[in-house]
């Protein structure tokens, strides 16, 4: 079993999943209403961006924390790695 580590970042975790839910839930109410499904597609694209946001805010909170031993211990070029895959995960 791995040891916990302290996530700073899981409260804005919860937050932005908090959102997802609400925009999620404001969907179901739309289509339901039979809503434009260009109203309804503004709301799904909500939900997406929520989500991916959170999932970012986890992976940079790992690289940020979870790693840190790894880091601590490497060069600057492993330092610069770290930096340079945090800025390309805005691509997944």
């Amino acid at each position: 079993m791995t040891e916990a580590h302290h996530h700073t970042a899981h409260p804005n975790v919860v937050k932005r999943l908090k959102r997802a839910s609400g925009h999620l839930q404001n969907v179901i109410v739309m289509i339901e209403a039979q809503r434009s499904c260009v109203d309804i597609a503004q709301q799904l694209h909500a939900v997406e961006k929520a989500i991916s946001a959170a999932k970012k805010l986890v992976i940079h909170d790992h690289l940020d924390h979870c790693l840190e031993d790894v880091v601590e211990a490497g060069s600057a070029s492993v330092h610069s790695s770290i930096a340079e895959f945090k800025d390309i995960t805005k691509y997944l």
